[in-house]
C-alpha cells in the first residue's frame, strides 16, 4: 500500500475512535443506568422471592408443634434491616375533613380508598363518589439496604401513629432500634392533602450512594358516569413540566411516554374527578403509560407512572409530596395558585379542558364567570342556562343583525340576478360573474358581509361547545325530563346499537334538531339561490339531521342550550323580518348606487374582486389562444 492510502486508513481510524469517545456516556451517566438496571434485576428477584414468602405467611402450618414455613433467618436474607416490617396485620385509619374522606393502610403505609363526600355515585343518592378502591391504586417506593437488599414499601407493614385529627404518621421500623421511616398524612381544610417521606438515621440501614428515590404508582380508573363515551373522551394521563407546559397522553389508545424533562405532577383524570401527585422537588426520568380498558370491564382506563426524585440519605433529608383528590371545578382549581408566586403555581386549572387558545379565553373572562354570578342568585340549572343564554344572544346581536341584513340585500336583488342568469347561460359563467359583481358593487353589497358576523359568533359558539360537557357543576342536576344535564337524556332505549347513532335517542337532541331545520327553512326562504345550485339547498336540510347523529350523546345541558339558542334565533329572524321593510332597503340601495355613478369609488374588496375576475379573463383568453394555434 502506498502512502495515501495509509493516511486514509489513520484518519478513518482516528474519526471512528473520535466518535466512540464522544458518543461514549459519562459516568454519572453509566452509574445512573446501572443503578436502575441493578434496582430492576433485583425487584424482579425480590418479587418472585417475596411471593413465596408471603405464600407462606398467608398459609400457616395447622399444628402448632410444626416447624414454621418462614423463619427470622429468611425474612433477615431477603428484607435486610427492614425484616420486622415484613410481617404484621392489615388494619385501615380514616383521615377526614369536610370534602374528604381518606383510608389509610397499614400494609404499604399508602391511600388505599379516597371518598368525595359532597358528590355521589351515579344511580345512587346516599354513598359518596369513590375515586378508586383498594384493588384500584398501588403506590410504592423502591428502597435499596446497606446490605444491596432491594425491597417496596408496598409490601411492608408500617405503625400507626395519630398525633392529630388531621395527621396520620405510619412508621416503617428497621430492625435498628433508632432508624426508621415515616409517611406523613397531613389533611388540609379541602381536597389537599401533605404527604412526605421523612427518614430517621437512615444512613446505618439504606445504601449510601443512592441519591434519588424510585416510585410506581398505578391507578385503574372506574366509569362514574352514564355516558362512557365521553368520560373515556375526557379521561386522561395528564402532566405538568417544570415551567409550566402541560402535557397529555392519548386519551384514545394505548399511549406511552418517556420523558426525560423535569415534571412538577401528573394526574389521573377522569371527565369529573382527578387524582393529583405533585413532588415538591419534582419528578425525574419518569415513564408513563395510559391503557384504555374494554367497557365490559367497567373501567375507563389504567395509567401507570414509573420516576424517580431527589433523596438525600446522608442528611435524613424529607421528601415532600402532596395529594389533590379533586373535582374538576375551574375556580377550585384555580384558587390553589391564590397568593403564589409565578414560579410556583401549579396550573392544575388546566386539567379543565376549555378549548382551543380562543376558545378557552372566551370561557374563561366571559362564560364562567357569568354562569358562577347566575348560580350565585341560587337559580335552578335550567333557567340559569336560559339566562346565559339570553346574554350571548344580547352580546352578539349587532353581528346576527349585520348578517340577517345582508341576506336581505341580496335577497332583493334577486329578481336582478335572475335576469343576469337567464341572459348569460351557464357555458358563460365569466361573463355571469362579472355582470353579477358588477350588480354588487352598483348597489353596495358584499357577498362576505353576510359570513364575517359568523366568523365572530363562531368561537362564542364553539366556547359553550366546550364549556357544558366538562362543567362538574351540572353533574347530577336534573331538568324536565333529564335527570342528569351532565349526560344525555334518553327517553327511548334499545338493546342492538344503530351504526353512528348508539342504543338511545336524547329528547334535548331530538327538539334541537326540530327547530333546526324550522330555522334552516326560514333562513332558505329570505336568501337568493341559485337554481343551478339545488345540491347545496338540500345539504342545508341535511345538516341538522347530521347533528341529531353527532350530538345524541352529548350532554344534555349542551343540546338544551343549542336548543334554545335556535329558537331565540328564530325569533330574532321574525323580528329582523318585521322591522326591515325590502321595498324601502331596495329603494336605499338604489339611492346609494346613483351616488357611486356619480362619485365611482369601488370598496377594497371589490376592486380585488374585479381585479381577479379581469385576471382570469385574461388568462382564459390566453389559453384559447394557444389552444387555436395547436389546431391549426
Amino acid at each position: 500500500m502506498d502512502k495515501n492510502t495509509w493516511i486514509g486508513f489513520l484518519l478513518i481510524a482516528g474519526i471512528i475512535v473520535g466518535f466512540s469517545m464522544l458518543s461514549r456516556p459519562s459516568k454519572e451517566e453509566i452509574a445512573e443506568r446501572q443503578r436502575i438496571n441493578d434496582s430492576i434485576a433485583a425487584v424482579q428477584i425480590m418479587e418472585a422471592q417475596a411471593q413465596q414468602i408471603q405464600e407462606a405467611l398467608d398459609n400457616p402450618t395447622a399444628t402448632p408443634t410444626a416447624e414454621p414455613k418462614v423463619t427470622p433467618n429468611d425474612l433477615a436474607a431477603l428484607y435486610g434491616p427492614f425484616a420486622p416490617a415484613a410481617e404484621g396485620q392489615a388494619t385501615i385509619i380514616e383521615l377526614e375533613n369536610e370534602v374528604l374522606r381518606l383510608y389509610v393502610s397499614t400494609y404499604g403505609g399508602r391511600i388505599v380508598r379516597a371518598e368525595l363526600k359532597e358528590y355521589k355515585t351515579y344511580g345512587d343518592s346516599i354513598n359518596p363518589l369513590c375515586l378508586f378502591g383498594e384493588e384500584e391504586s398501588q403506590l410504592g417506593f423502591t428502597l435499596t439496604t446497606n446490605n444491596q437488599r432491594v425491597i417496596t414499601t408496598d409490601r411492608l407493614y408500617f405503625e400507626p401513629l395519630r398525633t392529630a385529627d388531621s395527621v396520620l404518621t405510619m412508621r416503617l421500623h428497621t430492625s435498628t432500634e433508632d432508624s426508621y421511616i415515616d409517611f406523613v398524612y397531613t389533611l388540609r381544610a379541602d381536597y389537599e392533602v401533605d404527604f412526605t417521606i421523612a427518614p430517621h438515621n437512615a444512613a446505618s440501614v439504606l445504601a449510601r450512594n443512592v441519591n434519588a428515590l424510585d416510585l410506581h404508582w398505578y391507578q385503574i380508573i372506574p366509569q362514574q358516569e352514564r355516558g362512557r363515551k365521553f368520560e373515556e373522551r375526557y379521561a386522561q394521563l395528564q402532566y405538568m413540566l417544570v415551567g409550566g407546559e402541560m402535557e397529555k397522553l392519548s386519551e384514545t389508545k394505548h399511549d406511552y411516554q418517556s420523558e426525560n424533562s423535569r415534571i412538577r405532577w401528573i394526574g389521573y383524570k377522569d371527565q369529573f374527578f382527578s387524582t393529583v401527585l405533585v413532588a415538591n422537588e419534582a419528578f425525574s426520568t419518569t415513564k408513563m403509560e395510559s391503557m384504555p380498558q374494554p367497557a365490559a370491564s367497567g373501567y375507563i382506563k389504567a395509567y401507570d407512572t414509573k420516576t424517580s426524585v431527589p433523596f438525600n440519605v446522608q442528611q435524613d433529608s424529607p421528601v415532600p409530596f402532596r395529594f389533590f383528590f379533586v373535582p374538576n371545578n375551574y375556580n377550585i382549581l384555580k384558587a390553589y395558585d391564590n397568593d403564589l408566586d409565578a414560579d410556583q403555581k401549579l396550573n392544575l386549572k388546566e386539567l379543565v379542558p376549555l378549548g382551543w387558545k380562543i376558545v378557552s379565553w372566551i370561557n374563561k373572562i366571559l362564560v364562567i364567570p357569568m354562569f358562577d354570578i347566575f348560580m350565585s342568585w341560587g337559580l335552578h340549572i335550567g333557567l340559569v342556562i336560559l339566562l346565559m343564554t339570553l346574554v350571548i344572544k344580547i352580546i352578539i346581536l349587532p353581528f346576527v343583525f349585520a348578517s340577517y341584513k345582508s341576506s336581505a340585500k341580496m335577497r332583493v336583488l334577486k329578481p336582478q340576478i335572475d335576469e343576469i342568469n337567464a341572459k348569460y347561460p351557464p357555458e358563460k359563467m365569466q361573463e355571469r360573474q362579472k355582470e353579477t359583481m358588477a350588480l354588487y358593487s352598483r348597489a353596495g353589497v358584499s357577498p362576505m358581509s353576510g359570513c364575517l358576523p359568523m366568523l365572530f359568533q363562531f368561537p362564542v359558539l364553539m366556547a359553550m361547545f366546550w364549556f357544558f360537557p366538562t362543567a362538574i357543576e351540572l353533574r347530577g342536576q336534573s331538568f324536565l325530563w333529564a335527570e342528569d344535564l351532565s349526560t344525555y337524556d334518553a327517553i327511548l332505549t334499545w338493546s342492538n346499537p344503530i351504526p353512528l347513532f348508539g342504543t338511545h335517542l336524547s329528547l334535548f337532541c331530538l327538539l334541537m334538531t326540530a327547530v333546526n331545520i324550522i330555522y334552516t327553512y326560514i333562513t332558505m326562504q329570505q336568501q337568493a339561490t341559485d337554481p343551478n345550485m339545488k345540491f347545496m339547498k338540500y345539504m342545508m336540510y341535511a345538516m341538522p339531521l347530521m347533528f341529531l347523529f353527532i350530538f345524541n350523546d352529548y350532554a344534555a345541558g349542551l343540546s338544551y342550550y343549542y336548543f334554545l339558542s335556535l329558537l331565540l334565533t328564530i325569533i330574532q329572524t321574525m323580528i329582523f323580518r318585521w322591522s326591515i321593510d325590502d321595498k324601502k332597503l331596495l329603494a336605499e340601495m338604489e339611492a346609494n348606487a346613483k351616488k357611486r355613478a356619480a362619485n365611482p369609488q369601488k370598496s377594497g374588496f371589490m376592486a380585488r374582486l374585479e381585479k381577479m375576475q379581469q385576471e382570469q379573463q385574461r388568462m382564459a383568453r390566453e389559453q384559447a389562444k394557444a389552444q387555436s394555434k395547436k389546431i391549426r
